[in-house]
């Protein structure tokens, strides 16, 4: 699959309006199929906290994009070595609204 198929069919995933963990874990199954590991850890504290993720890491550090929102690190998307970091940072991008799961919204609901 192309880098542009398979941006259409994490927006497709997006666009089917799913909660955000079941989204996010569809989003790396869909990558999972396209690279050997892929996983999402997110923002807690001062670390990091494991996501959902497919494959096995290699020996190897991954590519790893910081997700952000409003400039700020809310987690982090790796992948394999080796890959198209373009792919991964506009994945990035769009996963951003989803990753929130320590925000403080201060009571009020979120609608990404």
């Amino acid at each position: 699959m192309s880098g542009e198929g398979a941006l259409e069919a994490i927006d497709r995933i997006i666009a089917s309006g799913r909660e955000a963990d079941d989204l996010l874990r569809e989003v790396v199954h869909e990558l999972g199929a396209r690279y050997d590991h892929v996983a999402i850890r997110f923002v807690e504290g001062d670390g990091l906290v494991d996501g959902p993720s497919a494959g096995e890491p290699g020996t190897e550090p991954g590519l790893v994009v910081p997700i952000s929102f409003e400039a700020m690190k809310v987690a982090e998307l790796e992948v394999a070595p080796g890959q198209d970091r373009e792919l991964v940072e506009r994945t990035a991008e769009r996963l951003a609204p989803y990753c929130l799961v320590g925000w403080d919204t201060h009571g009020e609901r979120w609608t990404p």
